[in-house]
């Protein structure tokens, strides 16, 4: 197992409750691993330095798990946008975050993510641990 970098957390996203999912879902989000300052916020300047460590997986029920990296790219909403990319040669398949870099990835805080095909979902954070 890789030794991650200090400031690096495992990040999971559970579904929020939504029309179709009037109690949530645990069974549907994601689990992600980012380097989190003081504040919760994601540390870009150690994301920069550790890219590679930056994984996620996407759960679905009645789907395959789908195995990807945490990306920042310039562009978007105040500048730059982080997205779940699972495929660095297609973009069809990246999920935005909607301004994650506001955001702190704190137990209970809602975060919103753009699927791929154009959906906006609300999550909430369930855990957040040092790694």
């Amino acid at each position: 197992m890789t030794m991650l970098p200090h400031g690096f957390h495992h990040i999971r996203l559970n579904l929020a409750r939504s029309k179709d999912f009037p109690e949530g879902s645990k069974r549907h989000g994601y689990e992600f691993v980012a380097p989190l300052n003081s504040a919760g916020h994601i540390d870009v300047a150690a994301w920069k330095t550790h890219k590679n460590l930056c994984k996620v997986r996407r759960f679905w029920a009645g789907e395959p798990d789908e195995h990807g990296l945490l990306t920042h790219r310039q562009g978007g909403t105040r500048g730059a946008t982080w997205i779940f990319d699972y495929d660095g040669a297609a973009a069809d398949d990246d999920e935005a975050g909607y301004r994650f870099g506001e955001h702190p990835f704190e137990i209970g805080e809602y975060v919103s993510i753009k699927d791929d095909d154009g959906a906006l979902r609300t999550f909430v954070v369930t855990s957040v641990n040092a790694v």
